[in-house]
């Protein structure tokens, strides 16, 4: 895990975390906007095979309202991008921007609320993937 991010490592394949982190997501109030698959990108693009990789643009509008309040500029780091990408058959990592550091990037109490709040609710959604059945 890089320090400008929080991440979870599952023991499940591709396709059923993909499915976990969506109900993950919306069971903390998060939607997905955007659907980016970089493994289909590169091999389109550039010709190359990546493991299955596929960026999720999360919002929560509230929060996201709340940000855009505080700053407007804020707007640039938004959605939540959540990346899930096959180590292996059987393993994939679960990775999203840390919202705490928007607060290095803008200052101000209001959007470090929101920031702590994202925070939280995305450490819950990482935390509820590697919960056993």
């Amino acid at each position: 895990m890089s320090s400008y991010t929080l991440a979870a490592t599952v023991s499940r394949n591709f396709p059923d975390t993909v499915g976990m982190v969506r109900d993950a997501l919306a069971d903390q109030g998060f939607g997905v906007l955007t659907e980016i698959d970089m493994s289909a990108t590169m091999k389109s693009k550039l010709d190359v095979d990546l493991p299955p990789q596929l960026i999720l643009g999360a919002c929560r509008p509230v929060l996201a309202h709340q940000a855009l309040l505080a700053d407007p500029s804020i707007a640039a780091l938004l959605p939540c991008n959540v990346v899930i990408r096959a180590l292996d058959a059987q393993t994939t990592a679960v990775e999203t921007f840390d919202p705490a550091f928007m607060t290095e990037l803008a200052n101000g109490d209001a959007l470090k609320a929101v920031a702590t709040d994202a925070r939280e609710r995305l450490v819950s959604m990482l935390d509820s993937l590697t919960k056993e059945d």
